[in-house]
């Protein structure tokens, strides 16, 4: 499936775009662009593509993406046939980090919102959001810029203090990290970066940290809220998610390149990851190729 970078170029003359729209089915193009997205589903159903992540979506779905997170929303196949009268409506909101300057998101005050745009990188999904938030996103399109920009920041606003949420991708798909402020973390993130597709522990981890193994796995799920195995797991599966989308549909180089030391142990965690094998997984993107 080829991946197209889209051009917004138009955001150059203005500080975000918000675009209502309504067609017989959603752009069927596995995309990104460096603008961050926030799209509220108003009518619609289908597959939605977010990185590796692969789910049905429905009407009301509000989701944010992060800059260069490739994405596609599919309709059902019903959407599609010549006599049919369904009609997919959505409100797309484009806007760059520094849409408000480049100290912006410096700021003490946004800082609940420079933290939401960090967790968009894996592509959110805002779960149990009020009426009223939605009501704000449907409006945006119908304000002058003055106001526009202020509904937009109430929104963020909202959805940074928002607590039910769902992240889209696995980490595993992003291309690379970003630095955090502990030294200590920054370390361990490299190292598995680097050698997550090879035959690596926590005990090897631990050491890079300058801890103990059991003192390091404390850590460690204290920070992620999962064990350090799971975490890897989910970085190589992820990585073999990214190999599978880019037509390299050989299963079983796929597993050993992805870290994995055999084919069962490589299905077994694939299928508890991602929710189904990776044959099926290959077979659902062979589907939108074209």
């Amino acid at each position: 499936m080829k991946l197209h970078l889209l051009n917004r170029s138009s955001l150059q003359n203005s500080s975000f775009t918000v675009a209502h729209n309504s067609f017989s089915h959603f752009l069927k193009v596995w995309h990104y662009h460096p603008e961050l997205e926030l799209v509220y589903i108003v009518r619609s159903t289908g597959t939605r593509f977010i990185g590796d992540g692969i789910e049905k979506f429905e009407e009301g779905e509000l989701v944010l993406l992060g800059k260069n997170l490739p994405h596609m929303w599919l309709n059902d196949e019903v959407y599609f046939e010549e006599d049919s009268n369904l009609m997919s409506e959505a409100i797309a909101v484009h806007f760059r980090e520094d849409f408000l300057g480049m100290d912006f998101l410096n700021a003490m005050e946004m800082k609940p919102i420079a933290q939401l745009i960090k967790r968009a990188d894996q592509g959110i999904k805002f779960v149990g959001v009020e009426d009223t938030v939605l009501s704000k996103v449907k409006e945006l399109s119908e304000l002058d810029p003055f106001h526009k920009t202020i509904g937009l920041l109430e929104v963020l606003h909202h959805l940074a203090i928002h607590e039910e949420y769902q992240l889209l991708s696995s980490p595993g798909f992003l291309n690379s990290f970003n630095k955090t402020d502990n030294k200590t973390l920054d370390e361990i993130y490299e190292f598995i970066f680097k050698n997550f597709n090879h035959p690596i522990g926590s005990k090897d981890v631990a050491e890079v940290a300058k801890m103990n193994p059991s003192a390091f796995s404390r850590f460690f799920k204290r920070i992620h809220r999962k064990t350090f195995t799971r975490y890897l797991n989910e970085i190589r599966i992820g990585y073999a998610c990214k190999l599978l989308i880019e037509n390299r549909d050989n299963i079983t180089p796929v597993c050993y390149e992805s870290g994995f030391n055999n084919i069962s142990n490589f299905n077994r965690h694939f299928k508890s990851i991602v929710g189904m094998s990776p044959s099926e997984y290959v077979k659902l993107h062979t589907q939108i190729k074209e």
